[in-house]
């Protein structure tokens, strides 16, 4: 089979038509999951960017693939998707970029990989990079008489006072967005390949702040219908609920995801956070329309009934809740993620609430192009799902880490008064309860079923000792559990090399 293999940066799991949200209009990805399969409790497990990647790329916990921030080296010695790709004879092709930091073990100290987080996923051949300054993007607008030259200047609104947040569009068109350009230089690949099955992985950077929205998805979505936020009854209370609250609160400012805002998160109001929401959701669309021209190429092509498409995205995005924008956290809005995959051997539109995992990708994808992998994955394949005989034994939790650790700033250090590797959580989410263990800050404790919005931590709550203590370990097992297994699961013995199975 063909492979297409994409990702949309910041999409919350729960914006998608087939989800059943009650405004966002997604009817490319709806179509699609009509098709395949639709997995409704899928979860990212770390944030922000290299970190999900990394867990996505390698199905590795962030314990073992120990990329914990932006910058962090994934070490060189790991399997990942584009490697196994290439075992089974595809020339994995990237559009976009993979927020990889390349291992720097035995490279010279000047070498320009060791100046960037935004290296690209080792096996991969790069036919459209766009990194964070998007250049080639900014090129391309210019050819078409264009001038921006400026990444942040380019995502400004037009003719908008600073300060304001509304639903202005910025200086480029539909036709002109990243998505758009992204979309253009894989359909014009497509169109070379011709005698072998293809591999594509197209990394979309939208809905990706800064939140701005082309004409006419800018007003598709008006802030009135936008539904609420879930959250504290003020800011100062949810900062109180917990350490990192208050730390996340103190200095997330505004303008990096509405480019005209001013001040902290946690002080925009709610029209200018309903507006965000508003612009969010236009950015959704815009994006699902550029899905929709991608999936009339392939049909054009007469090879939609040979490619197996696999959407999902990195992490999540907060979008107002707890006063909060953006990824990272113990929240399930940061890390709720959309899974459609279409298998177009067991073509079914199904959908599943069993918890499923970002770091399930890699083992799927290894199994349905029938190569193994070189380390031992943390995930699951999902392919019994897909043929339409789900495990009758399952995961009854997911799990997710993340690490705020600040290694070339030491800013959070200095603020908790603690080393780098004392700023990390854990979580273990079941359907009814969910634990955040801290490394060396107070644990959380959540009572979904009768608080679904983690507002009521129970932690300290006598009552609920018993329940806190049978969490922390399941905690400690999963971790005992999951420890890397490459070569711990080997055994040389008398007679050669010895393995065991899973």
């Amino acid at each position: 089979m063909n492979i297409l293999f994409i990702t949309a940066d910041q999409w919350r799991g729960d914006c998608t038509g087939y989800a059943g949200h009650p405004i966002a209009r997604t009817p490319a990805l709806n179509a699609l999951a009509a098709e395949g399969t639709a997995f409704l409790n899928h979860y990212a497990q770390a944030a922000p960017c290299s970190p999900a990647r990394a867990g996505l790329y390698t199905g590795l916990y962030q314990m073992n693939n120990r990329v914990c921030r932006n910058g962090s080296p994934l070490a060189d010695r790991f399997d990942n998707i584009a490697r196994a790709a290439r075992r089974a004879g595809y020339d994995p092709t990237l559009f976009g970029y993979t927020d990889v930091a390349l291992d720097p073990t035995g490279k010279a100290p000047h070498d320009p990989d060791n100046t960037t987080y935004e290296g690209v996923l080792p096996g991969f051949t790069t036919r459209a990079k766009l990194p964070e300054h998007e250049r080639p993007w900014l090129s391309w607008l210019r050819q078409q008489g264009l001038e921006l030259h400026d990444h942040d200047r380019a995502h400004l609104p037009l003719d908008v006072t600073p300060g304001e947040v509304t639903d202005a569009p910025p200086a480029y068109s539909k036709d002109q967005t990243q998505t758009a350009y992204l979309t253009g230089e894989f359909i014009r690949w497509l169109g070379e390949q011709t005698d072998r099955p293809w591999f594509a992985h197209v990394s979309f950077i939208r809905p990706h702040p800064p939140f701005i929205a082309v004409a006419p998805y800018n007003t598709m979505y008006a802030p009135g219908d936008v539904g609420g936020f879930t959250r504290a009854a003020s800011a100062d209370a949810e900062a109180a609920a917990h350490p990192l609250m208050d730390y996340a609160l103190r200095f997330t400012e505004a303008d990096h995801y509405a480019p005209t805002a001013t001040g902290l998160v946690r002080d925009l109001t709610d029209a200018q956070l309903r507006q965000i929401k508003a612009t969010y959701y236009g950015m959704i669309s815009e994006v699902d329309a550029q899905l929709g021209r991608l999936f009339d190429a392939i049909k054009a092509r007469g090879q939609w009934d040979d490619t197996l498409i696999i959407f999902t995205s990195d992490h999540a995005e907060m979008l107002g809740d707890h006063y909060s924008l953006g990824k990272g956290g113990y929240f399930d809005q940061s890390q709720h993620i959309p899974l459609v995959i279409r298998n177009p051997r067991t073509d079914f539109g199904q959908t599943f609430t069993a918890f499923t995992q970002s770091i399930d990708v890699f083992p799927t994808l290894l199994d349905l192009i029938g190569t193994t992998p070189t380390h031992r994955p943390d995930g699951r394949s999902l392919v019994p799902f897909l043929t339409g005989s789900p495990p009758t034994e399952w995961r009854d939790a997911v799990h997710w880490e993340f690490d705020f650790r600040d290694v070339a700033g030491q800013t959070t250090e200095r603020w908790f008064g603690r080393t780098s590797t004392q700023l990390n959580l854990a979580v273990i989410r079941t359907e009814r309860w969910k634990y955040v263990h801290f490394a060396t800050l107070p644990p959380l404790l959540f009572d979904l079923e009768n608080d679904p919005g983690n507002l009521n931590n129970l932690a300290n709550d006598p009552t609920f000792a018993s329940i806190r203590l049978e969490m922390a370990e399941r905690l400690l097992r999963w971790r005992a559990e999951h420890l890397d297994q490459t070569l711990a699961l080997t055994e040389l013995t008398g007679t050669g090399v010895v393995t065991s199975p899973l």
